[in-house]
């Protein structure tokens, strides 16, 4: 029984487009694939008949051959026919016609959903992310800074403007993979697909390798760079310097930089988001009698703080605006004031008379003091009762 016209097998006129014959096989594969034809006996020989001849018409040279010698292309050694391709041995096609031609339309349907399809493969590798760790007082999270880093890197090769290539020569076409990254192994109904061992995936190899950068496009070196840290940074900030990572290869675009912010403790000022707390001490006296008192700010000045007469330790009085400025604008937070009641230490002769002399005229001036011994007096003698 003679074969065919592939082109009538895939309901086609000769000189079909590339994509006509496309969309011809994904619709005869379809319609024929045995898994939806149980019940017709042919239906596995038209299904791989329609592989066969899709195998012989996506490949341009292939296809030529078939146009001008129909079948008799792949017979007799005219198109090198053995080998297991279309028409050779004299027979259909086989299961690994089926998984060469089934795993092309696949890579065309869902390869650039998976990161690049046929044709689609980048062939220079984007450059690493980079990060640098930045430790800032918070007296320059409050103002800001900018400030010059140094960071190590890998920047493109000058020798060959990133080629890899000795005298920036053009890389050419791997021969193992043809220039896909990837080579196919065929294993029954499924294809194996696996990085090019020669060009590591790239699909161009390097004839004659820079001598600078052994073939890579990139050397280590370290840059400085100029960076400006805006006002209200806290630790935990990032700051992304698009392209200022590392090179890629080959030329491949550059990575990112990406600055992580880290505000030392201070000795004065305990931050809590855009708020500051500052602990004062205070004299027993003023404390008791009131008065005013400096305290410093982040900005660098002082503020004046008027201490209620009678104030306990623990009291907090707020400073509007004195905090940390918000970091994508919005004003300042605010700062505050705890008061620690400090207890005299070290007392001389005079002030311990002093001490006792005031201690026996206060009965009344301590409130909380007589409060709690009262409820201590009437827990013990419920206790008795």
């Amino acid at each position: 029984m003679s074969k065919r016209d592939y082109y009538d097998v895939l309901g086609l006129n000769k000189g079909a487009s590339a994509d006509e014959i496309k969309k011809a096989y994904r619709k005869k594969a379809k319609e024929l694939h045995p898994d939806r034809n149980a019940d017709n006996p042919d239906a596995e020989t038209q299904f791989k008949e329609v592989n066969e001849a899709y195998d012989v018409l996506k490949d341009g040279d292939r296809k030529a051959a078939y146009d001008r010698f129909g079948h008799s292309a792949f017979e007799g050694g005219m198109g090198g026919g053995g080998g297991g391709r279309p028409g050779g041995m004299g027979g259909g096609a086989g299961q690994g016609d089926f998984a060469s031609a089934f795993s092309d339309v696949f890579d065309d349907l869902f390869g650039d959903f998976m990161g690049g399809g046929r044709g689609g493969r980048s062939r220079a590798a984007r450059g690493s992310d980079l990060r640098y760790n930045l430790r800032v007082t918070l007296e320059e999270a409050y103002n800001g800074l900018s400030k010059t880093i140094t960071v190590p890197t890998s920047v493109q090769c000058g020798a060959c403007s990133g080629s890899g290539a000795e005298g920036g020569a053009e890389p050419t076409t791997c021969p193992t993979c043809s220039g896909m990254g990837k080579v196919r192994a065929t294993q029954g109904f499924f294809t194996v697909e696996r990085t090019c061992p020669t060009c590591s995936g790239l699909g161009q190899i390097i004839k004659n390798p820079c001598t600078t950068c052994g073939g890579n496009g990139r050397v280590q070196k370290e840059r400085a760079l100029s960076i400006n840290v805006p006002p209200g940074v806290e630790t935990g900030t990032r700051i992304r310097l698009a392209g200022e990572g590392e090179a890629g290869m080959r030329g491949g675009p550059p990575g990112d930089l990406y600055i992580f912010v880290e505000v030392e403790r201070h000795d004065i000022f305990d931050r809590e988001g855009v708020n500051l707390q500052c602990r004062v001490p205070v004299s027993m006296a003023t404390a008791a009698l009131g008065g005013d008192i400096e305290v410093p700010t982040i900005a660098g000045g002082r503020s004046r703080v008027s201490i209620p007469a009678g104030s306990q330790s623990g009291r907090q009085m707020r400073l509007r605006s004195k905090g940390m400025p918000a970091l994508r604008g919005g004003g300042h937070g605010d700062m505050f004031i705890e008061l620690a009641v400090e207890t005299p230490v070290n007392l001389t002769s005079r002030q311990k008379e002093l001490l006792k002399e005031f201690d026996s005229l206060s009965e009344d001036n301590n409130p909380e003091s007589k409060s709690f011994f009262k409820s201590v007096k009437s827990f013990w003698d419920a206790m008795k009762g």
